[in-house]
């Protein structure tokens, strides 16, 4: 029996990311930049008002707020005229002379001579004078030219995950496109005479098609571009045209339904001469019987899955899922790791490593995780406690009991709520 290290080590060695592509950065989001994006422009391109206020000098306004009285002793407001106004956009260069002010909107190019911007708040919002309350210092309230970015500067570096700020930053340096790692294709095939598609209704011995509709789900979740193939029949032609035809335009294929008995034999003879395709126990549960191997022109890694929804898509966590995430160009490909107390007793499989379905909790006062195993007493198979789940409890091989309380670790899945 194989370990799970010795066959992750097999699959991963398969990995091949796509070559990087060009795509529009609408289009890149959730990507990895494949390259150093380097600016051209600095940004702001021009000084600009950061705040709606007035554009002033700022050594005409340092008097503001003191107690200055005149000869006869009377209080004197700070008063400048108000003799333009600029909107965001504006294209009309305008020359601030000294004791004057313009009022200016957020992003509007700053007047020549002007060193700040006065808040609305810091006066009394006139039009065609104002009275200043507060003072301001020089560059308050302004963004200067090439603050964010200056030319030569790395906007976006090769390896980043393209995110919301990320295709903000492009689009503000005037990128339409970028290299990015694309998602590698991945194809999903079911097979087995029992299966019909959803839009049917399954006659007497016949079951729905999960494997193909939440494998296909399961791969678009860990960032592949997938074809659902749906149901294919198990005549050794018309399965190989199949495989034949999905391994020209996938990095990935995954079968489902194929691992056990009479057809694992069937899909081994129908796929011979396209490579090298084993079925191996590996030591784990669910879904220790599984196959795997490197077919067609390209070696494209195929995975053979089993019939059971919830084996097929613990294996495809375990193993297919890191072949995608590298692919992608991840650096860390596997699922986060914490360690969690148990809150009631757990029992597993001797000589195997166990991924239990769990839910992952807090504790809200001690901000300690807690985890509930789930599909204990026979019901492993049910596909119902795999969609409560939020996390995969990892036992080693040599685990058989667990008691409540004790420390385990807990492969987090997915934020519920």
């Amino acid at each position: 029996m194989r370990s799970v290290e010795d066959q992750q080590i097999k699959v991963t060695a398969a990995a091949v990311a796509p070559r990087p592509v060009r795509v529009a950065i609408s289009e890149a989001q959730g990507l990895l930049c494949a390259e150093d994006v380097v600016t051209e422009r600095p940004l702001p391109g021009f000084d600009q008002a950061a705040i709606d206020g007035y554009a002033v000098r700022s050594v005409d306004v340092q008097g503001a707020g003191a107690d200055i009285r005149d000869e006869a002793g009377d209080t004197v407001d700070l008063t400048l005229p108000v003799v333009g106004e600029v909107e965001a956009g504006s294209r009309q260069p305008i020359r601030l002379q000294p004791r004057q002010t313009v009022r200016v909107d957020t992003g509007a190019p700053l007047p020549t001579l002007a060193d700040a911007v006065l808040p609305l708040d810091f006066t009394d919002g006139g039009r065609a004078k104002i009275k200043v309350y507060e003072p301001v210092r020089t560059g308050d309230y302004v963004r200067r030219i090439g603050d964010d970015v200056q030319p030569g500067d790395i906007a976006v570096r090769a390896g980043t995950i393209i995110g919301a700020a990320q295709v903000g930053l492009l689009a503000a340096v005037g990128r339409d496109k970028v290299l990015v790692h694309p998602r590698p294709r991945l194809s999903v095939i079911a097979i087995g005479g029992e299966l019909v598609d959803i839009d049917r209704t399954p006659g007497p011995g016949q079951v729905y098609d999960v494997n193909s509709y939440a494998l296909a789900a399961a791969a678009r979740d860990a960032g592949a571009d997938v074809n659902r193939v749906g149901i294919v029949s198990a005549d050794p032609k018309q399965l190989r045209d199949v495989v034949e035809g999905q391994l020209v335009r996938s990095e990935v294929v995954v079968i489902a339904g194929a691992v056990g008995g009479w057809a694992s034999t069937q899909i081994r003879e129908a796929l011979e001469g396209l490579g090298e395709l084993e079925i191996e126990r590996v030591a784990m549960h669910p879904g220790s019987v599984q196959g795997f191997g490197r077919l067609g022109r390209d070696e494209v890694p195929t995975f053979l899955l089993p019939s059971n929804p919830v084996g097929a898509l613990v294996v495809f966590e375990i193993m297919v899922r890191p072949l995608i995430r590298i692919a992608l160009g991840r650096r860390h490909p596997m699922r986060r790791i914490v360690r969690a107390r148990t809150i009631m007793p757990i029992s597993s499989m001797a000589g195997r490593r166990g991924y239990l379905r769990a839910q992952l909790m807090r504790d809200e006062q001690t901000g300690d995780y807690l985890v509930q195993p789930l599909g204990m007493n026979g019901s492993s198979h049910l596909l119902s406690t795999l969609a409560e789940a939020n996390g995969l409890i990892v036992l080693e091989p040599e685990v058989i009991d667990v008691r409540t309380g004790d420390e385990v670790q807990v492969a987090f899945l997915s934020q519920r709520g």
